[in-house]
């Protein structure tokens, strides 16, 4: 190895004096490139010897020189880059976390948002909630009295159920146990205040809200003879919503209003009977709705008893 490098700087030294002697005696123009001769390269890479071959040491120096400079720049070039990215890191991760954490909360916003209402949009599921809450609103202004029974979701259902010539009225409570008292006999006599179809609407003691359309004024009979019209319906909401049974065709038995009686349908059982004195009822399938039992049970104790009426007056004194 040693005599490799003799053998390399012999050559070097050569050449330089052969290259110095032919200048000085040719006085020729050394080779350049943009103004810079080739010694100078050679000079700025071997900057310890000088082009006559002289300097102390020059077989060691110009090989000790010569691969430590770029090493040496090399490793501070790459301890740099590596200082550079250590101080780096923390701050790549901190917006990778950042950034992680506010997918995550658009992500919660957005099942949250689809949860509320199927939209996808915070405030979308804001206007829909605002716009529900004023339907609801408008929706119970047409009840002109409270009611222990009748909810915004009951309202809309019975809205879209009672017979067009009455949907645009005013809901007028012409009978109810709590204000009027328990009598069947004063229940009939209030259905005669206002003409057209009513609603009667009872509950029983186990929270089911049930009841039917019926013809108003109510007329009891002396004999049992059945009345009203196919727009008769009975309702119940003990089926998780409100449900609707409609003439079936089988026959024409809608309603039965006696003294001490009022029943709808008939065929098999009436869909629902209420006595006398308002206490108790019964209710069971019948063949004039072709429904199923509107109470829990069939034989029941009545909660309350109301009869509504529509009008078109903006105000109703009873």
């Amino acid at each position: 190895m040693h005599s490799l490098k003799e053998k390399v700087s012999e050559k070097f030294s050569r050449l330089f004096r052969d290259s110095e002697n032919s200048s000085s005696q040719n006085q020729a123009r050394p080779y350049s490139n943009g103004g810079k001769s080739l010694t100078s390269y050679f000079s700025y890479i071997i900057p310890s010897i000088g082009f006559d071959g002289s300097g102390p040491d020059k077989h060691q120096h110009e090989f000790k020189l010569i691969p430590s400079l770029p090493l040496r720049y090399k490793s501070r070039n790459l301890k740099c880059q590596d200082e550079l990215l250590d101080s780096h890191t923390p701050c790549s991760n901190t917006v990778k976390e950042k950034k992680e954490t506010q997918s995550d909360q658009a992500k919660d916003e957005i099942l949250d948002a689809k949860a509320s209402g199927g939209s996808t949009s915070c405030s979308e599921v804001f206007e829909e909630a605002v716009d529900h809450l004023s339907l609801q609103k408008a929706s119970l202004c047409n009840l002109m009295d409270e009611s222990v029974f009748i909810s915004p979701d009951l309202y809309e259902f019975l809205f879209s159920s009672i017979p067009n010539i009455v949907k645009g009225c005013q809901w007028v409570l012409l009978y109810s146990t709590l204000k009027h008292g328990i009598s069947l006999r004063t229940l009939i006599r209030r259905s005669a205040e206002l003409s057209g179809p009513c609603l009667l609407i009872v509950g029983d003691k186990q929270g089911a809200v049930f009841g039917g359309l019926l013809d108003c004024p109510l007329k009891p009979t002396a004999q049992r003879k059945f009345q009203g019209t196919n727009q008769t319906f009975v309702f119940t909401t003990i089926y998780g919503e409100p449900r609707l049974f409609r003439p079936t065709g089988a026959n024409r038995y809608y309603y039965l209003c006696l003294d001490d009686q009022l029943a709808l349908g008939a065929g098999g059982n009436f869909a629902l009977c209420l006595d006398g004195d308002l206490l108790n009822g019964t209710s069971g399938p019948c063949e004039t709705f072709g429904n199923m039992c509107l109470a829990h049970k069939p034989e029941f104790e009545l909660k309350n008893v109301e009869l509504w009426g529509f009008t078109h007056a903006s105000q109703y004194l009873t």
